[in-house]
């Protein structure tokens, strides 16, 4: 599916593979039905990565890039992370506000032209058990199932929003209400909600 066709569509899905060493994410289109649409991006992240990088594909085989995000600094809890296209060209940043993250997790997200958009989790009872959860005894073993939804505002209006479906596989809905945006930053930014989310 070529770019263009992509940022035609305003909802997607996306889901987590379970890989032993490394973090995988699927983004299709999603069916009128609600089902999965063809692939339109694929990502790989390695763990304990000093400096994040994440390419994403338009392939599982990892043949085609098509865009990427890159930390600036090595374990930064407040790095910012610049999204390239595939020939390395700045296409947007996103970063995560530490400050307000200690209570509910926050990420600004800057795309020329459009300026920041600022997202942060939409149930705060759900923010603050996510983070109490490693402390509680035996139930820190168990991975953190309930859903949880991050709503991306300019302004007083909500441009984007990535909610987490209910589960202990991750897998998210991603809808995208203002046509401007560019949808491969949309994308970083999903991912860099689950995979970044612990930084």
């Amino acid at each position: 599916m070529s770019i263009d066709s992509v940022q035609q569509q305003t909802r997607f899905l996306m889901r987590q593979r379970l890989r032993l060493m490394v973090n995988q994410y699927e983004v299709h289109s999603e069916n009128p039905d609600g089902s999965e649409g063809p692939l339109v991006a694929f990502a790989q992240q390695k763990r304990m990565a000093f400096k994040e990088q994440v390419t994403l594909y338009a392939d599982t085989d990892k043949q085609h890039p098509l865009f990427g995000f890159k930390a600036r600094k090595r374990i930064d809890l407040g790095a910012t992370y610049d999204i390239t296209d595939a020939n390395g060209q700045p296409i947007g940043t996103f970063r995560k506000d530490f400050k307000k993250s200690l209570l509910s997790s926050t990420w600004h997200l800057e795309q020329p032209g459009l300026g920041v958009t600022t997202g942060s989790e939409r149930n705060k009872g759900i923010a603050i058990l996510r983070r109490v959860w490693d402390f509680i005894p035996y139930v820190d073993a168990l991975p953190f199932a309930w859903p949880y939804h991050f709503d991306f505002y300019a302004g007083d209006q909500v441009v984007f929003s990535v909610e987490k479906k209910f589960g202990i596989r991750d897998r998210y809905v991603i809808e995208v209400k203002d046509p401007r945006l560019d949808r491969r930053l949309v994308f970083a930014q999903a991912v860099a909600l689950d995979a970044l989310q612990a930084r």
